[in-house]
């Protein structure tokens, strides 16, 4: 049975009633009114303490009697055929215990995994990766777009290196800009970015009987079990996968991938449990980066300001990889009534690429907000207010003002450039994203009868405080202090979760935590009733108590409603229903920044960002804050210093160390003001959106923007390294 409810939704300013239709147990929606005991309250991390103490425990920390260590041999060519792998040697070491051929075919690039060892210390592994021998046959490679777009260039695959466009298209574009008072025309180019993540790749694995356990790095713990049971030939119930904590992933660590099941090899190879973890320059080469993007874009605007049309030709490669397109924020961000884009992969030989954090969107938000602001400067206008006329959405309008009048945008941009060496200049940038979630997760809520809640889903935290944020929803709906609710995830026997990416773990998981909370809390007001002597409808879950919805006084304490549980305890079962009508399908954002530059040096610095952002319903600004500042920092290293750098002659990575590979430190970091609009965007029933990918879209661009401002002159590439920007200052 369905009903049909009519919730208030969106923003004070800008309020709308919905309609929605919804199964009868299914709690109603969030919206605008209600009232929270914990929900939007900054709270801490409920693992806090584990992580801080050293408690937590990692794949790294998994320790097994019996436990062997694995290595791998990657390939020192960007294209080869391997003709021979000679494990003989290696195996008459004492120690070794296992040694597998991974490849015995093609290489596509430096770095591929060729064979694997597993010893009783990871010394011993090394030596006899140095014992392995393999005939290369080095064979013609291409790791350049420009290159491998040649005539006659090396075949990554057979065929053809660029693939076929991916064209999207609406109104007339050409015409458009024939008719345009104003036009614009410029290539941008982004680089090749590895994700770096804290936690590098690696798995344990342990065999037990006809049964394989494997606590790893992942963002995806149930489909890393379903590919290791497909690869092993296991029922799904055969394979446990743990992933108790995570050290971050950005994207590149979905799937059984190959250190994975490399890992899993080598234990089903030796009968003992074996645990392989990946050094710092295997990460950069092997595990995934996001694309680079060469953009070519041209821009039409009437004499009113507003965008007339926008073209998009892109390229990009992802090494043996895909999905180097950049195109979303073309067609979402501004509205425009003639768009055109066209998307290219261009593969070469080096590493794969894989999701990183708002695949495609930063490349595509420098690309874009770039070109805004040189339109804006052609049409003569303030480059926040050529923004404004192009904005159709109602809470980026707000988020706008909101974080011109924190930044001082009017009184920063009416400032007299500086004649001196140090020069500041000022960005905006705007973002948005799509995080509204999937169906299909579910919930466990157990009631025990010492008073204590457990709540249970297979999700995985990556770093972004899942547990907090799932632990708040259920305290909200039973009226309980956080501190009483467990909240238990990371493994494949807790019910069945979405891997995390793409913003979708708290909208995807909140609401089946917050069905389960119910139906557990309707299960307990059927206890209370009798004691109350009241109806279960007219109860409600209040401060630590059940009590009577028009008489407060009349109450019950949970624990005391638990002590009434017939057994040890009492649970119930949630699920993620699919998404039914919301405010908004999309959510709005926008970065200001403020730079300084030394025009005789090209260093840039950062000063100051301010983020104003929209999450839906706000469960935890606390956390929140957190990821945001995170996809700045992000944002900064990836317009000033992180680039992957390939030698053309070699077709290897000349930069794959901590020491080459610049990242943001302490140093680098500026003063960060991170503010939020509360949206209530139903959709589900916490109307909640995930808040980790557009925290980042918006940063690089940002901090692009105002370098450019305050040089003067546009930088089109990046990063934007003191060569770049001093050429830039000379061009001028």
């Amino acid at each position: 049975m369905s009903q049909r409810v009519t919730v208030n939704l969106g923003i004070p300013e800008a309020p709308r009633e919905v309609t929605v239709v919804i199964p009868d147990d299914e709690p109603i929606p969030w919206q605008l009114g209600d009232h929270f005991a914990i929900v939007g309250a900054e709270t801490p991390r409920v693992d806090g303490p584990a992580k801080a103490t050293g408690a937590a425990r990692y794949t790294y920390d998994i320790a097994l009697p019996g436990m062997l260590y694995g290595a791998i041999v990657r390939s020192p060519y960007p294209r080869a055929h391997v003709k021979n792998v000679d494990l003989t040697r290696a195996m008459r070491i004492p120690g070794v215990r296992a040694a597998l051929t991974i490849t015995d075919g093609e290489i596509r690039f430096a770095g591929q995994e060729v064979a694997a060892v597993a010893a009783i210390s990871s010394d011993i592994a090394a030596d006899a990766l140095a014992r392995i021998k393999v005939d290369y046959e080095p064979l013609p490679f291409v790791v350049e777009m420009d290159a491998a777009s040649a005539d006659g260039a090396p075949s990554v695959f057979s065929g053809s290196n660029v693939g076929k466009p991916q064209i999207s298209n609406h109104g007339d574009v050409e015409r458009a800009l024939a008719a345009a008072q104003y036009r614009i025309e410029a290539t941008y180019t982004t680089p090749v970015q590895t994700h770096v993540s804290l936690e590098t790749h690696g798995a344990v694995a342990h065999f037990d009987g006809g049964a394989l356990t494997v606590w790893c790095s992942t963002q995806g713990v149930f489909t890393v079990r379903d590919d290791l049971a497909v690869l092993f030939n296991l029922p799904p119930d055969k394979v446990r996968v743990i992933t108790d904590y995570l050290g971050g992933g950005f994207g590149s660590k979905f799937g059984a991938s190959p250190e994975i099941v490399i890992a899993a090899r080598l234990a089903k190879e030796s009968g003992a449990p074996v645990k392989l973890m990946l050094p710092r320059g295997d990460e950069h080469l092997a595990t995934g980066n996001r694309p680079n993007a060469e953009q070519k874009v041209r821009f039409g605007a009437d004499a009113s300001g507003k965008l007339v049309a926008i073209d998009l030709v892109q390229r990009g490669s992802g090494g043996i990889g895909a999905g180097s397109g950049s195109a979303g924020p073309f067609k979402m961000v501004y509205p425009c009534p003639n768009v055109r884009t066209e998307e290219r992969n261009v593969y070469t030989n080096a590493g794969p690429s894989s999701p990183m954090r708002a695949p495609g969107w930063p490349q595509g938000a420098f690309a874009l907000e770039m070109a805004m602001d040189e339109m804006a400067r052609k049409l003569k206008l303030d480059r926040l207010e050529f923004r404004r006329r192009n904005n159709s959405n109602p809470v980026r309008a707000i988020e706008l003002e909101l974080g011109a009048r924190a930044f001082g945008w009017p009184e920063k941009s009416a400032a007299p450039k500086s004649s001196g060496p140090i020069r500041r200049g000022i960005g905006v940038a705007c973002a948005a994203w799509h995080a509204v979630g999937a169906s299909g997760p579910e919930a466990l809520a157990i009631a025990y009868r010492d008073g204590r809640v457990e709540i249970r889903c297979g999700t995985q935290d990556i770093g972004t405080g899942t547990r907090t944020a799932l632990a708040i929803v259920a305290a909200e709906e039973l009226g309980l202090p956080i501190a009483q609710i467990s909240a238990e995830i990371g493994d494949t026997r807790y019910p069945f979760s979405l891997p995390s990416g793409g913003s979708m773990s708290s909208p995807s998981n909140t609401p089946a935590i917050r069905q389960a909370a119910a139906h557990l809390k309707a299960k307990l007001f059927k206890i209370a009733a009798p004691a109350l002597g009241a109806e279960p409808s007219d109860l409600e879950a209040r401060d630590g108590a059940i009590r009577v919805r028009f008489d407060p006084a009349r109450r019950v304490a949970f624990k005391d409603v638990c002590r009434r549980i017939p057994g040890d305890s009492i649970s119930a079962g949630g699920e993620r229903i699919p998404n039914y009508a919301a405010y908004r399908p999309d959510q709005a954002g926008c970065q200001f920044a403020e730079v300084e530059v030394d025009t005789e040096t090209g260093v840039a610095r950062v000063l100051r960002v301010v983020a104003v952002h929209d999450a839906g319903t706000m469960i935890d600004p606390l956390t929140s804050r957190s990821q945001i500042n995170g996809g700045v920092l992000m944002g900064i290293g990836y317009a000033l210093f992180e680039t992957r750098r390939m030698d053309p002659q070699i077709g290897l990575m000349v930069n794959p160390t901590m020491d080459d590979y610049k990242l943001v430190g302490p140093l680098d970091v500026p003063q960060i003001d991170v503010m939020f609009l509360n949206v209530f965007n139903g959709g589900t029933n916490t109307g909640v959106l995930g808040i980790g990918e557009v925290a980042h879209v918006a940063s690089a661009a940002a901090v692009a923007c105002a370098v450019s401002d305050a040089i003067g002159a546009p930088i089109r590439a990046l990063p934007m390294t003191p060569d770049r920007i001093l050429a830039a200052l000379e061009h001028a």
